[in-house]
């Protein structure tokens, strides 16, 4: 059976924003996707919950929710979802990107951030926006101006080499096969293989790798499923063993993020 073709969102905005910073939150379903698209403002895009994929040309950008995309003026770019996700943009008048990063990037989020990306999603705005809502939001870009740029926290990439790999890590997480095997059974050499994750990635497949289990395991979490039962099918020997990376890179305990979320 054929995979149902993606549906389509479109843009809000074409020509003008109706603020010089405007906020949106939408949910979006599984398998939608907007159009390749590029604006002369900037977007910051934040998931409250799922996990935001954004590409560009031959590179994939993948955010959890520690995270928003960055996405400057005049970068062509197309937004999608293979699942469920609640996500909010917030569309940023060129005058006003000056002090983000001019490449596309993942910022870190605060607890304060956060807070406020949440306050804002349970408003009614109505433009023109209030003194008050307009306040608010230059309170949130001040933020994001001091955010720490992650790159992408889990790149991606069209590499007629790396990406089948990508591919099968991400269908196959609990996999344990040293990197050596990985590279035999897509017919490289290891080292070809590292040289190749730490051009494109940023980073070693070893770490790329432990990121992708942090990430689905956060939607995991968020779907309320068991640590045990996580950490199992992400191929840890044990939830101690699960919790401490999960610690690491997260900067939590899984049940810590569940309360949080």
């Amino acid at each position: 059976m054929s995979r149902k073709a993606p549906r389509q969102h479109n843009s809000p905005f074409t020509d003008t924003l109706p603020e010089v910073i405007y906020f949106r939150s939408a949910d979006m379903p599984a398998d939608s996707q907007y159009p390749v698209h590029a604006h002369a403002w900037g977007e910051f895009v934040y998931s409250y919950r799922g996990v935001m994929e954004v590409r560009m040309g031959d590179r994939h950008y993948l955010a959890p929710s520690q995270y928003g995309l960055w996405l400057p003026p005049q970068v062509e770019h197309q937004g999608l979802n293979r699942l469920a996700a609640s996500h909010c943009s917030i569309y940023v008048s060129p005058g006003f990107c000056t002090a983000l990063p001019q490449t596309t990037c993942a910022l870190e989020v605060s607890a304060l951030t956060r807070s406020l990306l949440e306050h804002l999603r349970t408003r009614a705005f109505a433009t023109p926006y209030s003194a008050a809502d307009a306040r608010l939001l230059h309170v949130v870009l001040d933020q994001l101006h001091t955010a720490p740029c992650a790159g992408s926290y889990l790149p991606g990439t069209t590499d007629a080499l790396l990406q089948p790999v990508l591919d099968y890590l991400t269908a196959h997480p609990g996999d344990n096969q040293p990197i050596a095997d990985l590279a035999r059974r897509f017919h490289t050499t290891e080292r070809t293989l590292a040289r190749r994750a730490n051009m494109l990635l940023g980073m070693s497949l070893a770490q790329w790798r432990q990121r992708l289990r942090a990430v689905q395991a956060m939607q995991r979490l968020e779907s309320g499923d068991k640590v045990e039962s996580i950490a199992l099918d992400l191929g840890y020997a044990s939830a101690s063993a699960f919790i401490a990376m999960f610690r690491k890179l997260m900067g939590m305990t899984p049940d810590e993020y569940r309360r949080s979320r």
